[in-house]
């Protein structure tokens, strides 16, 4: 029996009329996954990836062996409309952070669901626009030579996207933040207690309050 209804949280659908949205849900199928499992890798079959409960992170393994962390899905967010449409599958990975429960959307079910559903398809251009968009932000974080520049950037965004706030709450763990950024965890744990030795920021875990939000400025346009 099911438990959660990932058509009516993810923005991709959620827009469409309740008789559309039954249509969908009836297409799914419903997960669980345990923390550390790996939900989807190379070879596997393409699959639309929604997140019910939990998070996921998306990454990438470079030819180094390093991982480079893409983004982290929380509920209502996706992954693998790239494959569905037949792009090339990249070497990406997409591991469960936390239990977590998906749904998933076959790709003979998603390309029927487009065909019939214009609407659904002019949604579809306007998230993978956004999706390009944070994909160019975090080149630009990549391409910054230095790490306190790039995290007081990140930062600078993070309260952004709550209009704007002084008080965060990272999204991911410090590995994982590390490895969106390009460093190591032991740098960024070093270059977050230099904000706070300069009053710039004050943190508790991964709580933080950004108290000179000119002082964060400065940095991000070294």
């Amino acid at each position: 029996m099911k438990t959660h209804h990932c058509v009516s949280i993810v923005p991709l659908f959620n827009h469409l009329s309740g008789e559309d949205q039954e249509q969908i849900d009836r297409l799914v199928s419903h997960r669980h996954f345990h923390k550390g499992e790996t939900i989807w890798q190379p070879g596997n079959d393409p699959l639309l990836i929604i997140v019910a409960r939990g998070t996921l992170k998306v990454y990438m393994i470079s030819s180094s062996g390093r991982e480079q962390l893409l983004r982290i899905l929380t509920p209502g967010d996706y992954e693998g409309v790239n494959t569905l449409l037949g792009a090339m599958a990249q070497d990406i990975f997409i591991d469960s952070i936390t239990d977590t429960e998906v749904c998933l959307l076959r790709k003979k079910d998603f390309t029927a669901l487009l065909s019939r559903t214009p609407q659904l398809a002019l949604k579809l251009l306007e998230l993978y626009a956004q999706r390009m968009a944070d994909t160019e932000n975090q080149t630009r974080f990549l391409t910054m030579e230095n790490v306190e520049t790039r995290l007081a950037t990140y930062l600078q965004a993070l309260s952004l996207q709550f209009s704007p706030s002084s008080h965060l709450t990272l999204p991911m763990k410090m590995k994982d933040l590390a490895s969106y950024l390009g460093t190591t965890p032991e740098t960024l744990s070093r270059k977050l207690h230099n904000l706070e030795d300069k009053e710039i920021i004050s943190r508790k875990g991964r709580k933080l309050r950004i108290l000179s939000p000119s002082g964060l400025n400065e940095l991000a346009e070294n």
